[in-house]
């Protein structure tokens, strides 16, 4: 679904993406983890096709983010660590017109809003100001959002910050509903039990380089997450 090919991001002389490869198949949620500037960001956004890279090549679900943004976009949902939404609409308003990017249905929208606001606790928030809201209640009118027209692909970058323990919990089951169904997740975290007892895959990134990638037990053996990426972090 995700294929990563050589890609190389430069900002500068400095390689924020050093030929980093990987794939992220159908069915599985993946992980994407490192230290702060290790590039998880830049390839997140250079694979949502906000960011351009200079080397390398990126297929979502078979079409190049470089040659076919529009037909790439169409499949996936981006969440940031950040949630940068509209600031003075009310969170229906911000959802219904993401909805209508999408070209979601009237059924399929106020199903799927209805659902996923009573499972975040913001269906009597929805017809507030975005201003008016914490980080948190931010994160999940962007979950709300981007869940709504039911994205093939669902991209993540530290999508748990900010979330209260109930929130993070539910998010989890969304995340494997939507593989259950064929979908697929990436996501970056800095929360590595989470990432050790919920993923499939994960990858390892230090300074740009790619340093481990495979099956998350093949990559733990008999350590926990945390001890393997320490011990990789401390070489």
């Amino acid at each position: 679904m995700i294929k990563v090919k050589n890609v190389t991001k430069l900002y500068g002389e400095k390689k924020a993406l050093d030929h980093v490869s990987f794939d992220v198949k159908s069915g599985e949620i993946f992980a994407f983890i490192g230290h702060n500037g290790a590039g998880k960001t830049t390839l997140i956004k250079s694979i949502c096709g906000i960011l351009d890279f200079d080397e390398g090549e990126i297929i979502i679900d078979g079409k190049s983010i470089k040659d076919n943004p529009i037909a790439c976009k169409k499949v996936l949902a981006y969440i940031s660590d950040d949630p940068e939404l509209y600031a003075d609409m009310k969170a229906i308003s911000f959802i219904n017109f993401v909805c209508d990017m999408y070209d979601v249905p009237t059924e399929v929208r106020e199903r799927n809003i209805e659902r996923f606001a009573k499972m975040f606790g913001m269906e009597d928030e929805l017809d507030n100001v975005i201003r008016s809201f914490s980080h948190g209640m931010k994160q999940k009118i962007a979950l709300i959002a981007a869940l709504a027209h039911e994205p093939k692909v669902l991209i993540m970058d530290e999508p748990f910050v900010g979330l209260d323990p109930k929130a993070i919990f539910d998010m989890k089951e969304v995340m494997r509903e939507i593989v259950k169904r064929g979908g697929t997740i990436f996501f970056s975290t800095h929360i590595l039990d989470v990432a050790e007892k919920l993923c499939d895959r994960v990858a390892i990134v230090k300074k740009g380089k790619l340093v481990k990638v495979g099956d998350m037990k093949e990559i733990r053996g008999d350590k926990s997450l945390e001890k393997v990426f320490l011990e990789l972090e401390a070489k």
